[in-house]
């Protein structure tokens, strides 16, 4: 019998056999430790405020503006629509798809609250003022809530799409 090594010839491909299952068995699975990091990643939570009137991001503007009624000013680009003297709302578009939505209270008292649109309560500034933009990547879109200061502060909403390019 030949040795090379120390080990007969006929025994070598059973110890490269043998060391291989052990390396593979030893090793962790790539696609089994990706799932375990999924599966303990925290999801992400969105804004209960993802709509308004029934209008999405990612909607056609067909649908936005069956959803909202005729615009007072209409464009391939963008709507402006009104709703009485408290209300408008701005929907901009981009391959006749909705990518922001954008809507001005005229009085706080019209508007939903911050914790509603952005998750948590927005810290006051001594003007009266408040602003916060929350990123949502994973659902595809940001949200935003701002009141103007002064005695008549007006709220602004914003929904919009996250640019695939950014």
């Amino acid at each position: 019998m030949f040795r090379s090594a120390g080990v007969p010839l006929q025994l070598k491909p059973i110890f490269v056999i043998l060391a291989t299952v052990a390396v593979m068995l030893l090793l962790p699975n790539s696609s089994t430790a990706q799932k375990l990091r999924d599966a303990g990643a925290p999801t992400e939570v969105v804004s209960a405020f993802n709509e308004f009137k029934g209008v999405r991001l990612g909607m056609s503007a067909d649908e936005a503006r069956k959803k909202l009624g005729s615009p007072a000013n209409k464009s391939d680009e963008q709507d402006l629509f009104t709703f009485g003297d408290k209300v408008t709302a701005q929907v901009l578009y981009r391959t006749s798809k909705v990518v922001t939505i954008s809507i001005d209270f005229m009085t706080p008292n019209d508007a939903p609250k911050a914790v509603d649109v952005v998750g948590s309560e927005i810290e006051t500034k001594p003007d009266g003022s408040m602003h916060k933009m929350v990123r949502y990547p994973k659902a595809g879109y940001w949200v935003s809530y701002s009141r103007t200061a002064g005695d008549s502060p007006m709220v602004s909403v914003t929904l919009q799409k996250i640019d695939e390019q950014q």
